[in-house]
């Protein structure tokens, strides 16, 4: 695990950029860095790619295997159920003090989908919200969240498809939802890369959350 670079932003939020990252890696760093942060830590958002990987969040109950067509499956703690997680998507870990930001958990929704719809529409994807938790495009969905919360510290956060292999979602209910279908925004828009993606969110973000 390698960070591509890590720099401070306005409003003491650092965002860190890391490479092509195995889950286990982060999901230890990033519980290190919430059982051990304080009132006077600042936040941080992480973005990363995965190597091929399947996660089951607490409201997933078919936890009785260990691989889909050798790709790992593992347990997390975040809500929801089981997703999967591969190159070409952006995974955004979002590590905030919800108690000095003075917003509920109901509310970082509402941030997270005004940074994503925004992010898509400025690649001229139109992105709309489901009963289903995440973002949906055309009635496929292109964007999954789960976050847990522990005190006032947020863990996880969302996946957006950016260009990446769909297959390995074939196997699975996405969501713990056998209607789903996921699509990703190279369906839409040939003309994106992860790395003009990224820089869009984070632009976003700091519209947004600050």
């Amino acid at each position: 695990m390698k960070l591509i670079n890590n720099y401070l932003k306005k409003n003491n939020i650092i965002i860190r950029n890391f490479q092509l990252s195995s889950w286990e890696d982060i999901f230890n760093k990033m519980t290190y860095f919430t059982n051990f942060r304080n009132e006077n830590t600042l936040d941080e958002i992480w973005f990363v790619e995965h190597y091929p990987i399947y996660t089951q969040g607490q409201f997933e109950y078919n936890s009785l295997k260990k691989n889909i067509n050798n790709i790992p499956i593992l347990y997390t703690n975040r809500g929801g159920k089981i997703t999967y997680h591969g190159p070409g998507q952006q995974v955004v870990y979002l590590l905030l003090n919800l108690k000095r930001l003075k917003i509920n958990i109901r509310q970082l929704l509402s941030i997270i989908n005004n940074v994503v719809l925004n992010t898509l529409y400025y690649f001229s994807i139109i992105g709309n919200t489901g009963i289903i938790p995440g973002i949906y495009v055309e009635k496929k969905k292109i964007c999954s969240i789960g976050l847990r919360i522990k005190k006032y510290f947020t863990l996880h956060g969302f996946s957006l498809n950016i260009k990446m292999n769909l297959e390995p979602f074939k196997y699975i209910h996405p969501c713990g939802d056998s209607t789903i279908i996921m699509t990703h925004m190279y369906d839409i828009n040939k003309h994106i890369s992860l790395e003009i993606v990224r820089k869009i969110l984070i632009k976003n973000f700091f519209i947004f959350l600050t």
